[in-house]
């Protein structure tokens, strides 16, 4: 572990960090956000407990949050909470919540303000590690990001006295160049990068940015710990989130059809005929609600398979089937979401998402963990924790 050094370099009095400097740590960093910082950090904590049995895990700085007894908690540190049962206080997993209107009260007063946030970083670390062999500490977004109110990732960093890991979208050029750019701001903070992980890397092309991508980050020495190979499934939203994002409503299926996993949707303009070649688990269907045609072919084929056959349709406009119509996919277990936006306005919000997992994505975790166990070196991270 490297220790906070004791000026920045510009003369400034040294930050006093916690007080715990036993308990190993590492610092989860991004070159951008949505890099997968947070599904590094889930699968890290399931590889490394069966090295580190006792693990802790804190978000410092947290910009979403949701609100649990009555203390606002980053959503991360509840997803994590939620599915390993990290034994340590919820509030202290996330001291500092960024409100919409948290950068302007900072900015009146930051004198009186950055010590307080500070120590109640501090205080949150040595209580979520205390009696634990490892801390993962994640970051927020890149290096800079906190910038603006004196609490980059980069000097969270340095307050923690912990290494760093940043994880980048794969690829040589462009990824190592922005790990170069957020190795300087780590560097001026005194912060040692101990590796980086390269996410969502198309399979075929793994070898070549292992090599390419490995020799350059092996000159800013930087060590790659893994790459990552892409894993559609872990983007593929469930038809709740596709709900929630389209302000739709349902008439059919909810119970079951809540959790179905998105991989492709169809707007469906063509013939009742040519819509059979998409009848197939992980296919929604954007389809007028009076196409009868296509909802009475969905409704045969459930009816033949005995099974559900599409994950699910939606119905823009607001446009009711026919009732007879209705009473058919009733009769099935089809979901069927009714939204008052148009076709094409419902598929760009839906290629659009932004998808995070979440606590009830009980199919993502064993995937996750499957996929930071069998790509990144534990081993050599392990001695380099």
């Amino acid at each position: 572990m490297t220790a906070a050094p004791d000026t920045d370099g510009k003369g400034e009095k040294p930050l006093r960090g916690p007080v715990n400097r036993r308990t190993r740590r590492i610092f989860v960093a991004a070159t951008r956000q949505n890099d997968g910082k947070t599904t590094t950090c889930l699968g890290l904590f399931a590889a490394l407990r069966h090295r580190f049995p006792r693990i802790a895990y804190i978000k410092p700085v947290g910009q979403r949050f949701i609100e649990v007894d009555g203390h606002q908690v980053d959503e991360d540190s509840f997803l994590l909470d939620t599915i390993y049962d990290v034994h340590v206080p919820i509030d202290s997993m996330s001291p500092v919540a960024i409100d919409s209107t948290f950068t302007r009260r900072y900015l009146r007063d930051p004198e009186a303000i950055n010590p307080v946030l500070m120590d109640r970083i501090c205080r949150a670390f040595d209580r979520v590690s205390r009696d634990k062999d490892l801390t993962i500490i994640e970051g927020t977004g890149h290096a800079g990001v906190g910038s603006v109110f004196d609490l980059s990732n980069a000097r969270v960093a340095r307050l923690l006295g912990a290494r760093v890991i940043i994880v980048s979208r794969g690829g040589i050029g462009r990824p190592v160049d922005e790990i170069a750019m957020n190795k300087a701001l780590f560097d001026r903070e005194g912060v040692d990068v101990a590796g980086a992980i390269l996410n969502k890397v198309d399979p075929a092309k793994i070898e070549v940015v292992r090599e390419y991508a490995g020799l350059a980050l092996r000159r800013l020495g930087v060590p790659l710990l893994g790459i990552l190979p892409v894993q559609q499934m872990l983007s593929a939203p469930n038809l709740s989130q596709v709900a929630a994002e389209i302000d739709g409503r349902w008439i059919n299926g909810k119970s079951d059809g809540v959790h179905e996993r998105i991989q492709r949707f169809v707007i469906g303009t063509m013939t009742a005929k040519g819509m059979f070649d998409y009848l197939q688990p992980g296919t929604l269907i954007i389809t007028a609600g009076d196409r009868d045609d296509i909802l009475l072919a969905a409704t045969a084929q459930a009816a033949t398979a005995g099974k559900r056959i599409i994950s699910g349709i939606i119905l823009p406009r607001d446009v009711m089937p026919q009732p007879e119509v209705m009473e058919l996919l009733v009769q099935t277990n089809i979901p069927v979401i009714v939204s008052s936006e148009d076709s094409y306005r419902i598929a760009s919000r839906i290629t659009g998402m932004t998808i995070k997992t979440q606590p009830q994505d009980r199919d993502k975790f064993p995937v996750i963990e499957n996929l930071i166990r069998e790509n990144v070196d534990i081993d050599t991270l392990a001695r380099l924790l």
